[in-house]
């Protein structure tokens, strides 16, 4: 009697509710979500990493080293004195000279999913109290490619600093020129290397940062025109990608082909510096070029 008293009953009602509050907790664990923007993966070294390390970090993994893109905006908080920024030539009429199928609804959809009007911010700040005019290209809007306005900001941007004899600092980051635009987008070179070349002869600095990816016709017109070329390391820079060179000419790359160390070393980049150092050696080289104006 005593046995049966004290016999285990899988049916009985406090093995059930274990087995329902067991089912409950799995089901929360299952349903549960990991905020929006609470980590980040490394495309290198495929970590997963708290985002506020990353900020922290300049943007920069710190497992690896590897370089995050950033945002223009973020990239100016890095760069120019807080509560200084003035933004030009916002909201300028969208460009579809081809009538390219699909075009216009992509670019309003890109102004809706990353904030910009376009593939660059530019305007005028201060580095350190010292007034510069700035333009930072957005790879999160159609690659940063060009198109014509794009060239337009920029050349408008270039234009105003030499009015106001103010030194250009242009942040470069592009898939190149856009496609949607044909020979209109291609104009764009010609048209930013005019503004650079009277900007130069007014006796005005320039300074070209070259960011992950710097290629096409970007690299090809106003990216390497700088009076001071710099570059973030590891930044991949060339006209045409590696792989279709590869596949063109058959052969192997050599190691680092078009990255910022390889350019360096042969003479195309004046120098690497890295995100943390780099307000401070913009700081340096504009205020020099003051001296003289």
């Amino acid at each position: 009697m005593l046995k049966e008293m004290f016999k285990k009953n899988p049916s009985n009602g406090a093995g059930l509710k274990h087995v329902q509050l067991g089912e409950k907790i799995k089901d929360s664990l299952d349903e549960a979500q990991i905020p929006d923007g609470l980590f980040e993966k490394c495309e290198k070294c495929n970590e997963i990493i708290y985002t506020e390390d990353v900020v922290a970090n300049y943007y920069i993994c710190p497992n690896c080293g590897n370089y995050f893109r950033v945002s223009p905006r973020t990239r100016i908080s890095m760069i120019v004195d807080k509560g200084t920024f003035e933004e030009w030539d916002m909201e300028l009429p969208i460009s579809d000279p081809l009538n390219f199928p699909g075009y216009k609804s992509k670019l309003e959809l890109m102004k809706v999913v990353t904030n910009l009007d376009e593939a660059v911010i530019t305007g005028e700040g201060k580095i350190d109290e010292t007034r510069v005019a700035i333009g930072v290209m957005a790879s999160n809007f159609l690659m940063g490619s060009m198109g014509e306005v794009v060239g337009e900001k920029i050349t408008r941007m270039i234009e105003r600093a030499t009015e106001q004899k103010l030194p250009v600092i242009l942040f470069c980051c592009s898939g190149g020129a856009r496609m949607q635009e044909g020979i209109i987008s291609l104009m764009q070179m010609a048209k930013t290397s005019q503004a650079i070349k009277k900007h130069d002869e007014a006796g005005l600095l320039y300074v070209s940062v070259l960011t992950d990816p710097t290629t096409g016709g970007v690299m090809a017109s106003f990216a390497m025109l700088g009076d001071v070329i710099l570059a973030e390391p590891g930044a991949l820079i060339g006209f045409a990608g590696p792989r279709v060179i590869e596949q063109t000419i058959g052969q192997r790359l050599p190691e680092g082909f078009q990255r910022a160390e390889f350019l360096l070393e042969h003479g195309f980049v004046d120098k690497i510096v890295k995100r943390n150092k780099l307000k401070q050696t913009l700081s340096m080289l504009v205020k020099s070029a003051c001296v003289d104006y």
